[in-house]
């Protein structure tokens, strides 16, 4: 079932420049709770935790926009090696919460 996110991002930087500040805004649809990953991705250090939420979200809307454009030749190439390292990261983050829990190691 498709998640549905609202995403801004606000320019701190021009605000005090011109006097007000930029915003966008925009609505994305994902297959991923990306709010429990960001949380999964704190926990397991998988980054720096100031890193978490940018790495997680950023990801996660490229990885969708991907998929539905996959066939295109910008995408193709990419694709595959994408898809090689959400496996990886997904492999990476299943070992490190199998170390931190004393129960996994049997």
């Amino acid at each position: 079932m498709p998640h549905l996110y609202r995403i801004t991002v606000q320019s701190l930087s021009d605000a005090s420049q011109s006097g007000g500040s930029r915003e966008l805004t925009f609505d994305v649809t994902n297959h991923d709770e990306i709010i429990q990953l960001v949380d999964r991705v704190k926990a397991r250090r998988i980054v720096p935790e100031e890193e978490a939420a940018a790495f997680m979200v950023g990801l996660k809307l490229f990885g969708e926009v991907m998929l539905h454009h996959r066939q295109e030749p910008l995408f193709a190439d990419l694709f595959g090696q994408f898809g090689a390292f959400m496996k990886r990261l997904k492999a990476d983050a299943s070992r490190t919460s199998e170390a931190s829990d004393p129960q996994s190691r049997g």
